[in-house]
């Protein structure tokens, strides 16, 4: 962000405001108006008022002759008593600079001169000689003054407290207020405070990397491709799962071209105010446009650019789908040569506008997807430079122990293994650390304290003890790497596995992972001849696989090669299914037949191996955390392993005996 070189002033002019309000508040608390400190006053009639002269309570009257208008104050001995106590001021000492001191007592009178003369004759009847009527001219003048005088200092106040002050941000990255509520809220990055990220900073994304440098190419050296006839591309959406690194990318063109680079949000565009964010929108590409060449980033682009006419239920005019209208122009209007690129980024895709995804306004839709195996290599290089690291730690063992990591979420590895090590007071932080922070992560913090009995005890041994036996003895089932007892999170046990990276799974594989989740529900039957509700979570997955495979990857004889799957999103607000209610019947009654053959099977497999079973949960129940040796010494070397390591290295032989040769695919496999 931009440095403010400012230095603070000494004396801040907002509390002159400040007195001049506080002073015009007490003027109108203390005014005639008001009546609030000075007490109140009381509407009498003719005879009631002299009747209260003639018994002396009358200290002062003042008759103004053209209204017939009567205010009177009451004597010290009238107000101290019980009839005329409430009429009391609340401070006697106070007196008002400004206004004169509520009346007691008001009147008003038909004839003036003849009030004045039975005023008078009721003095000489009471005990109190000293009370007078002071007659007098109303005249206007010195009331109107005194409001046109409140008047002007309330306006002022208002002028210079709301719109000169909240109307002072106007620019892009200036602060808002009521005269620049439409102005961009873009950060300007410029000059000496421009984005200091470059290419070198960003590990992995090798892939999104290069497709990315073009812009910036396009940036520095724009004649060499309009010399050809070329155009700039307008903008480049960058679409990927949360934590893969989509905002730092933008960061690295920005570093990479060294042009002014304005970053916001897509959440700034909107406001409750309608007109606002299209407002913003022509504001934001003016600014850019005379900045030019420059970079626009809106990061979560989805907030403003998601398919018109889809969550309007109403039919009234959306203020969203009115700053999407303005983004759409800008991008795509008249003025071509404007050497403004846009760059957003946002991991929902699927929801945005066709209009906004077309060539022309995105021109390159860039994928950063999660980071491959060398490519986690390279992110956790960059995040263990600044750590302390043992003897013990590798980092091609951290990238295997990490798939489907992103990012972001490599990096809180390394921060939480650096936790755990200053946790246990050590020096540097070792290989263990890092385990034990992605089971942090994974599982969530360990509850030794909790207390669970020992009935329920066994049982989550042999239901974690039958998800690890299946897992060991089906062919295509995740090799585990550790299984604990210990309850972590919202968890009472938990197994872990170490996914294979692939990029298609066929049939055979989905069936033995759904087997293999089954497996915990499965031990609880054969064991203890009924079942409990620990296999939520294991339901939930197996429905959600089994449902997947048959209404969208085509992977069911009966419902046969369809997918119902709308990969446009049209159908994200529709009531409606895409398949009528019989093919729902027939996807239901599958989906069921599949979890209970794969269910059917996992007790197969644990009644095969009772005795290996009850091993391992003793074991387990013994020790609260086994390793992959324990099951390798119980049910031995896991031979699917050993047949796929001796089908990998005569692959590697055959390459390394002739390089040049191309491996052909199978036929009939067009993947």
């Amino acid at each position: 962000m931009k440095k403010n070189n400012l230095k603070p002033s000494g004396f801040n002019p907002t509390w002159i405001y400040a007195i001049i309000g506080l002073l015009l508040i007490a003027m109108l608390l203390f005014s005639d108006s008001f009546g609030a400190i000075g007490g109140t006053s009381k509407d009498i009639d003719r005879t009631t008022f002299l009747s209260y002269v003639e018994k002396g309570y009358i200290k002062q009257a003042n008759l103004e002759k053209e209204t017939g208008r009567v205010s009177a104050y009451l004597t010290d001995a009238a107000l101290n008593s019980e009839e005329f106590k409430k009429y009391k001021r609340s401070n006697d000492n106070f007196k008002n600079p400004f206004t004169a001191d509520t009346p007691n007592l008001t009147l008003n009178v038909a004839d003036a001169g003849n009030f004045e003369k039975d005023f008078y004759a009721n003095v000489e009847k009471s005990p109190n000689k000293t009370a007078v009527l002071n007659t007098q001219v109303s005249s206007g003048f010195g009331g109107l003054f005194m409001n046109l005088f409140i008047s002007l200092i309330f306006f002022g106040l208002i002028y210079f407290l709301l719109f000169r002050r909240m109307g002072a941000g106007g620019s892009a990255g200036g602060g808002g207020g009521i005269f620049s509520v439409g102005k961009s809220k873009a950060k300007l990055f410029e000059g000496d405070d421009h984005i200091k990220t470059t290419f070198k900073d960003v590990a992995g994304l090798e892939g999104a990397k290069e497709e990315i440098e073009e812009i910036v190419e396009f940036l520095k050296h724009p004649e060499k491709f309009t010399k050809l006839g070329g155009r700039i591309p307008k903008g480049a959406l960058l679409v990927g799962p949360p934590g893969t690194g989509k905002t730092l990318l933008a960061k690295a063109v920005a570093g990479e071209a060294k042009v002014p680079f304005f970053s916001l949000s897509g959440s700034d565009f909107v406001e409750m105010f309608v007109g606002v964010g299209a407002s913003r929108v022509r504001d934001l590409f003016k600014n850019a446009k005379e900045k030019s060449p420059s970079i626009i980033f809106i990061d979560e682009v989805d907030a403003i650019g998601r398919a018109r006419g889809k969550s309007n239920f109403t039919g009234s005019n959306d203020e969203r789908e009115n700053t999407l209208n303005q983004l759409l122009t800008e991008m795509d209007g008249f003025g071509t040569e404007s050497n403004v690129i846009v760059l957003a980024a946002t991991n929902r895709a699927d929801v945005l506008d066709k209009a906004l995804m077309r060539p022309g306004r995105f021109d390159r839709i860039i994928h950063v997807d999660l980071p491959e195996l060398n490519e986690r290599k390279e992110i956790f290089a960059v995040h263990l430079r600044p750590l302390k690291l043992g003897e013990d730690v590798e980092i091609e063992f951290l990238a295997k122990q990490t798939p489907g990591f992103s990012g972001a979420d490599i990096f809180n590895v390394c921060n939480e293994a650096a936790l755990v090590a200053a946790r246990k007071n050590k020096e540097v932080v070792e290989k263990q650390d890092f385990l034990d922070a992605v089971d942090r992560i994974i599982g969530g913090l360990e509850k030794k304290s909790k207390v669970i009995k020992p009935s329920e005890k066994k049982r989550i041994a042999y239901h974690e003890a039958g998800h690890a036996t299946i897992g060991w003895l089906t062919e295509h089932a995740a090799p585990l790497v550790k299984v604990t007892i210990v309850p972590r999170g919202r968890s009472l046990g938990a197994a872990w596995y170490l996914p294979e990276e692939r990029q298609i799974t066929t049939t055979e594989q989905l069936l033995d992972e759904m087997c293999m989740t089954m497996g915990g529900r499965a031990a609880e039957e054969v064991v203890f001849n009924n079942i409990s509700t620990g296999a939520l979570s294991d339901l939930e997955k197996v429905t959600k696989q089994a449902s997947a495979m048959v209404s969208i990857y085509g992977l069911n004889k009966e419902v046969g090669n369809v997918s119902y799957y709308d990969s446009s999103g049209q159908n994200e607000y529709g009531f409606s299914k895409p398949y009528s209610e019989q093919t729902a019947q027939v996807i239901d009654k599958e989906v069921k037949k599949m979890i209970e053959a794969q269910y059917e099977r996992a007790k197969d497999i644990l009644h095969d191996h009772r005795n290996q079973l009850d091993i391992l949960a003793q074991k387990l129940i013994e020790k609260e955390v086994i390793f992959r040796e324990d099951l390798e010494e119980i049910f031995g070397p896991r031979k699917f392993e050993n047949e796929l390591d001796l089908i990998e290295e005569k692959q590697e032989e055959a390459i390394d005996a002739s390089p040049e040769q191309v491996i052909q695919p199978e036929s009939g496999n067009d993947i």
